[in-house]
């Protein structure tokens, strides 16, 4: 598993600049990293950050 920020404001900047520098969609970057989807989508949705698949990130 990465090592990956807890913080979600933190982990807000680490997930986006990874999909856009790295992965074509959220379930690669996760399944890449060895990381849970739902655990990254639930600690966003907790600072009010939805993952957008046409635009490959988390506004």
């Amino acid at each position: 598993m990465a090592n990956i920020p807890k913080d979600p404001v933190m982990l807000l900047s680490y997930m986006n600049t990874q999909l856009r520098d790295y992965y074509p969609s959220l379930s690669e970057c996760c399944l890449s990293l060895g990381i849970e989807e739902e655990e990254i989508v639930k600690s966003l949705a907790s600072i009010d950050y939805r993952y957008d698949n046409e635009k490959n990130q988390f506004l």
